[in-house]
């Protein structure tokens, strides 16, 4: 990023409320998340010819997110047994 539009932004958040600053946070976390999830699922799209060429059964965006939501599910599960 460019050093000036940087400090620019530090200085827009240091005028901000405590609630405000946290509303950032979020949204900055939101922005990571969603680009992450769409790099994902562009790895996964790609390699889809291939699961077909060995015969694996095709699956749609719906049904990858299903599964990716049963994983969490099964993490968070995981992780509030401990």
């Amino acid at each position: 990023m460019h050093a000036v539009v940087e400090q620019g932004l530090i200085a827009r958040i240091r005028t901000l409320s405590p609630q405000q600053v946290i509303e950032v946070d979020d949204f900055i976390e939101f922005l990571a998340s969603k680009s992450k999830r769409s790099t994902a699922l562009d790895r996964l799209l790609a390699i889809a010819p291939a699961l077909e060429a060995v015969g694996a059964e095709s699956i749609n965006e719906d049904q990858i997110a299903a599964e990716v939501e049963a994983a969490r599910q099964e993490r968070r599960i995981l992780q509030a047994a401990k």
